[in-house]
């Protein structure tokens, strides 16, 4: 049992491993942010980064059911092409959140699937200690209808799972 503790944990010197999932919603974009500033210092200030950022953003598949000859292509391409471009998009303002709070050692993820399998097969493949993700707040008619993603991973994920709920002011 204790050699398996010791096998999971990072090798000295090197950083653990934090996945951040995020998508075009404040919500997620809150998320980035909050953990940008708690975890993640400033280059120039001391502690150095324990951890190595991951961000991915999950594309849906292009599924298109339109009847006719041709008219499948055209209108799959279309939709892929809208779908990588809004995928880029997420990541051009992760990049740049990152870049405004001074977070250079990151990399970017765009990831075809849904977001609950893409984020828990991120967290696998990087060997992830902690994944963060927004809370949308939903209620139970909501999250039942809609599902959860930060439900889902919380359940599934094989690491730490951390859900940032942005506060809301009753004052």
């Amino acid at each position: 049992m204790a050699e398996e503790a010791s096998s999971a944990a990072p090798a000295a010197g090197t950083k653990m491993t934090m996945v951040v999932g995020v998508d075009d919603s404040e919500p997620s974009l809150y998320a980035l942010r909050w953990t940008l500033q708690h975890f993640f210092p400033p280059v120039h200030l001391p502690p150095p980064q324990q951890y190595r950022l991951v961000v991915v953003t999950a594309m849906p598949s292009a599924a298109v059911g339109i009847a006719g000859p041709g008219a499948l292509m055209d209108v799959r391409a279309f939709v892929e092409s809208d779908l990588k471009r809004a995928a880029e998009r997420v990541i051009d303002k992760a990049k740049d959140l990152c870049a405004q709070l001074q977070v250079s050692d990151a990399e970017f993820e765009a990831l075809e699937g849904d977001a609950r399998t893409v984020l828990c097969d991120a967290v696998e493949r990087h060997r992830a200690e902690m994944l963060v993700v927004g809370s949308h707040g939903y209620g139970a008619i909501k999250r039942a209808v809609l599902g959860s993603v930060s439900d889902y991973c919380a359940h599934h994920a094989h690491c730490t799972v951390m859900i940032v709920k942005k506060p809301k002011h009753k004052y």
